[in-house]
């Protein structure tokens, strides 16, 4: 909880179809201020469908979603000026450079360019970006592209930062620089929540866990009580379930 006693983040009944399918079955989740928090599920469970309508990406059928207080549907001028995204999968205006994406960034939230500049100095020093100044982001890597993309979303000093999938297809190298800046950001106050499927991290960072299957949230606390007195991945094995004997079935192996 913030001073306030405000979670971070405050999912309430989200909800979401498509077509026939069920995507997010009304899930309910407090995000609290300053914890490092970790959205575990197998690929297809709803993580990247339940954050884009927790910031404001995605319409939810059903619920609401609140930053700090702020109704992300109903306030999103201040919801989304505390907040800075992730995503996975969308495009970045790669055509750009990435001091001019963070520019372009800066200016559309209205900054003063002066401090655009400055942080965009830093931020570009301190992911290891400095060097690719006249580079496009189009012919970036894609940890390169993980960075400049958490770049943009740390411009503004959000107090939230919701990463969808931020450590997948990145090199070792960027992940352990990632890690370090998301760590310091939490240090300094913020709150982290992103979603995974590779227990390592999860464990490695998370001061909080969230489990989600089929839309639902199937087991939520912190990792110590998640996990209790096993590893984590044994505890999402068995909470999400699909393990299957393979004795008899590859016998042929």
């Amino acid at each position: 909880m913030d001073g306030n006693g405000r979670p971070a983040l405050a999912l309430r009944g989200l909800a979401k179809r498509f077509d026939h399918k069920v995507a997010v079955a009304g899930v309910d989740l407090d995000v609290p201020a300053g914890s490092f928090y970790g959205l575990l599920g197998p690929n297809g469970a709803g993580k990247t469908t339940t954050l884009s309508m927790a910031v404001g990406l995605l319409r939810p059928d059903a619920g609401t979603a609140y930053v700090l207080g702020h109704e992300v549907w109903a306030d999103p001028i201040e919801a989304k000026r505390l907040l800075g995204v992730l995503p996975d999968g969308v495009r970045l205006f790669d055509r750009l450079t990435g001091p001019e994406l963070l520019a372009y960034h800066g200016l559309l939230r209205g900054m003063d360019p002066q401090v655009v500049d400055q942080r965009a100095r830093e931020l570009l020093d301190v992911l290891a970006l400095a060097d690719s100044g006249r580079t496009m982001v189009i012919d970036y890597s894609a940890g390169m592209k993980k960075k400049i993309g958490l770049a943009c979303a740390l411009l503004h000093a959000p107090r939230l930062l919701v990463l969808d999938e931020p450590f997948e297809a990145v090199d070792p190298v960027s992940a352990a620089l990632i890690r370090d800046i998301l760590h310091r950001y939490v240090t300094g106050g913020g709150t982290v929540i992103f979603s995974s499927h590779v227990m390592e991290v999860v464990e490695r960072l998370c001061s909080h866990v969230a489990i989600l299957a089929d839309g639902a949230i199937k087991r939520v606390g912190t990792l110590a009580e998640v996990r209790g007195d096993r590893s984590l991945e044994d505890t999402f094995v068995e909470v999400v379930g699909g393990r299957t004997a393979t004795g008899e079935e590859l016998a042929w192996l």
